[in-house]
């Protein structure tokens, strides 16, 4: 059967997207920063739909033992390996960061530094094997700086921007990136920041992803009202909008 990675499984859109891929009869190789949680769901995956789940742990925050983290992921996976799917994320604190740098440093690691990396290890792979997918979770929140979470929101602009060079660049050797941005999903990231009508669940999430890799998509919103919702925010003149409390 064909063989995904998801980097990122642990919880979240990462373990909804990897329920998609096992329900479609995907084997998977489960890879995160929680080895005891990665053991469980990958478990539970291979009992309920009967496919291959086996967890890796890779820390994207420890940019140091990164490649050693998905060159395993990458031989574990084999010839069989079709796409690779980047789930890693870190909202942060924003107001622990205007006072601590080394907060400033780990929300541009993991949300851009430390993706980009694991990004281009994965780039080669496939490069050389001249097919499969590579797809990442960007955010709305790249779309326009907004004073709330500008440092998270640049590192998923500058990631948005790196896809789309990278979508350029593996144009021509059969390989498709796809960029994902999400609005507001239920997750572990956003505990506690309330929940409304704009709040996706991540199985929700999870099938529009998984429905964008078959369909060949390059760029798209999950859910897609965002894409909307963020074309009206980027059309406010910065003279009004610097003076938006967002």
């Amino acid at each position: 059967m064909p063989t995904v990675i998801i980097l990122g499984a642990n919880a979240g859109i990462g373990r909804a997207l990897a329920a998609e891929f096992a329900s479609h009869h995907y084997d998977l190789i489960l890879s995160g920063r929680d080895r005891e949680e990665l053991v469980m769901v990958a478990a539970d995956l291979s009992l309920r739909h009967k496919v291959s789940a086996r967890p890796l742990t890779a820390d994207i925050g420890k940019t140091e033992v990164l490649q050693s983290a998905m060159e395993e992921c990458l031989n574990a996976a084999g010839e069989a390996l079709e796409g690779f799917v980047l789930c890693a994320g870190y909202l942060g604190n924003p107001e622990t960061a205007k006072k601590d740098l080394s907060e400033v440093r780990r929300i541009l690691e993991i949300n851009f530094t430390g993706s980009v990396l694991a990004l281009e290890i994965a780039a080669k792979h496939f490069e050389q094997k001249r097919r499969g997918f590579i797809c990442a979770l960007s955010s709305v929140a790249g779309d326009r700086g907004r004073q709330s979470n500008y440092l998270y929101g640049s590192a998923k602009g500058g990631l948005t921007t790196y896809l789309q060079g990278l979508r350029n660049r593996l144009y021509r050797s059969g390989v498709h990136v796809i960029t994902i941005k999400p609005g507001f999903v239920d997750t572990r990231m956003v505990f506690g920041k309330g929940k409304g009508p704009l709040t996706a669940s991540p199985e929700r999430a999870a099938t529009d992803i998984f429905r964008a890799i078959k369909k060949h998509k390059d760029v798209v919103y999950v859910p897609w009202f965002w894409r909307i919702i963020m074309l009206v925010v980027r059309k406010i003149p910065e003279s009004v909008f610097k003076r938006l409390r967002m």
